[in-house]
């Protein structure tokens, strides 16, 4: 006997921010602050570059988001990174926040996800 595969319908607008959703992550239970460490910790282990990202939430689907400052070559001080993420959404308490972690062998993101959004 088969089993029925149910796929769940996100429904996401422009007119509602509380529906729109960022990435794969946006999918996934809200990251609090001790499964956020343990992406960090990933990040570390496998030497990424972490970054930290911010836009207005109406163009969140643009390309580019302003970067928080220079990435964090070679950080490897977890709380030092979770310490950027706060002043950059102390500082733009309107915008969504992201945490990238850029993987300088394959010259890509190997994480991104939004770590804060406006309201939240």
């Amino acid at each position: 006997m088969s089993k029925t595969l149910k796929i769940a319908d996100y429904r996401s607008s422009l007119d509602d921010p509380a529906s729109r959703k960022y990435g794969t992550f946006s999918y996934l239970p809200e990251m609090d602050a001790a499964r956020l460490r343990k992406q960090i910790e990933h990040m570390i282990a496998k030497g990424w570059i972490p970054a930290v990202e911010h836009v207005e939430a109406a163009r969140a689907g643009d390309d580019y988001w302003y970067m928080w400052k220079l990435p964090m070559f070679g950080e490897k001080a977890i709380d030092r990174i979770l310490a950027a993420v706060a002043e950059c959404h102390e500082a733009w308490p309107g915008h969504l926040v992201r945490l990238i972690g850029y993987d300088n062998i394959k010259q890509s993101q190997g994480f991104s996800a939004v770590v804060h959004r406006p309201g939240g």
